[in-house]
């Protein structure tokens, strides 16, 4: 499974989760899911300035205002891109935050 896409100005990740910090609270989680998608960006020859839309899943919205904060501290000033957030039953246990990021290439 590709992690990233780049098509037509475009990358569009795969949602990410905490393999660096499983079992974690959302902070932690958070924490490591936006440094994975900070490579991926970069990468792809883009940064998190040009994120024009993200879509964040929970497994339990308890977890919403401890992602939320590590979020707000990550997204670029002034730039904020759209964003969708719902919760779900995710793919294993031990992940409780999974993140999915669309960015222009310029």
């Amino acid at each position: 499974m590709s992690q990233a896409v780049i098509f037509n100005g475009t990358v569009t990740t795969a949602g990410q989760v905490a393999l660096g910090a499983p079992g974690e609270p959302a902070k932690e989680q958070t924490e490591n899911i936006l440094a994975t998608i900070d490579k991926l960006l970069a990468e792809a020859g883009t940064d998190k300035s040009k994120a024009m839309s993200a879509t964040i899943w929970l497994s339990n919205m308890d977890d919403f205002a401890a992602m939320n904060e590590v979020w707000d501290a990550w997204v670029s000033p002034g730039n904020t891109p759209t964003r969708a957030c719902v919760e779900s039953k995710l793919a294993a246990p031990q992940f409780i935050v999974e993140i999915a990021i669309v960015a222009a290439i310029e």
